[in-house]
């Protein structure tokens, strides 16, 4: 637990809390806005928080050799995560599009 300093352990875990809020606030604003393709986001920001609780796990263990397969599951977790972060925005586009394109025909029929 040595391999770092106290204010990078403190970094690490506020911003693992902080992506934790994150994604409850974004589900309640799907919520709450009527919205609930948002919750497609914050599914898709759990591979992300996996991964940096991945990188806090190795440097619990002083970065020990013996659990360098950590690294690489933060990594695969990471490229997961962006992967499903872009798939959440275009989801949200599209359905935002659709909604839009539908409300232009109401409109155009009155």
């Amino acid at each position: 637990m040595h391999a770092l300093s106290l204010p990078t352990w403190w970094i690490h875990i506020a911003s693992v809390l902080e992506w934790i809020a994150a994604i409850l606030l974004v589900w309640q604003f799907g919520e709450r806005i009527g919205q609930l393709e948002w919750r497609s986001l914050s599914w898709a920001m759990l591979p992300a928080l996996l991964g940096a609780m991945c990188a806090i796990t190795w440097h619990w263990f002083d970065n020990d050799p013996n659990l360098d397969w950590i690294v690489t599951a933060q990594a695969s977790l990471t490229l997961l995560g962006n992967c499903t972060l872009a798939w959440a925005a275009y989801h949200i586009w599209q359905v935002q599009k659709a909604r839009q394109r539908l409300q232009q025909g109401e409109q155009d029929s009155e």
